[in-house]
Formats: structure tokens, sequence, C-alpha cells
């Protein structure tokens, strides 16, 4: 993989990198502001379940944050592309449709499968 590949994929995850950080910080600020009282217990009921879903929303983007920074530590470290089961490099648009992958598609495809008979 060339330079201009490796800052064009360094650029985009700090790109993806920066929209999670600002997500989290409206996220934040959302409900600390939120002091709202609610007469009705379904509304509240609602509002707290909204709330759930919305951190847990973040706890998965909070994972993704930690893929996304080793994917930029490969990308410096001179490993980015090369998948970590069989060596190969992984292809220029499965790294444009998932960046921070370690997997090219042949091996995701077969842990998939592998996970599929396990039942996992």
């Amino acid at each position: 993989m060339d330079a201009k590949d490796l800052q064009f994929f360094k650029q985009t995850l700090n790109g993806m990198l920066d929209d999670i950080l600002k997500k989290s910080e409206a996220t934040i600020e959302d409900m600390t502001e939120s002091g709202e009282v609610y007469a009705d217990p379904a509304d509240r009921a609602t509002a707290e379940s909204d709330r759930a879903f919305t951190l847990r929303l973040r706890d998965r983007e909070r994972k993704l944050i930690k893929k996304i920074q080793k994917a930029i530590d490969r990308i410096d470290d001179g490993e980015f592309g090369l998948c970590q089961e069989c060596g190969d490099e992984i292809s220029i648009p499965r790294l444009k449709a998932r960046p921070m992958t370690t997997l090219c598609i042949n091996c995701k495809s077969k842990q998939e499968e592998d996970e599929a008979v396990r039942g996992d």
C-alpha cells in the first residue's frame, strides 16, 4: 500500500474518531442538562428506555474507539492493511468499507462460518 492510501485511511479513521467523540460530548451534555420531571410514569419509562438505548450505543462506540486507535497505530507501525490471520494484503474496497478491520475477506468469512457452527 502506498503512502497516499495510508494517508487517506489515517484521515478517515481520525474523522471517524472525531465524530464519535463529538457524539459522546453531545450525549453527556443532553443527559446532564435534562432535569425533566414526568407526571406520567409511562413518559418516564419511555425517557429511561431512550437513555438506556443511547448509553448502549455510546458503549459500542467506546469499543469502536479502541479499534480505531489500534488501526491508527498499525498505520504508524507499517502493519496496516495486512491480514492478521494469513498475512495477505486486505483489499482496498474492504478497507474502505471497514478501515479498522484486521482480517481479509476470506479469513473473516471463515471466522463467521466457524462462529455459525459453534453458535456464537
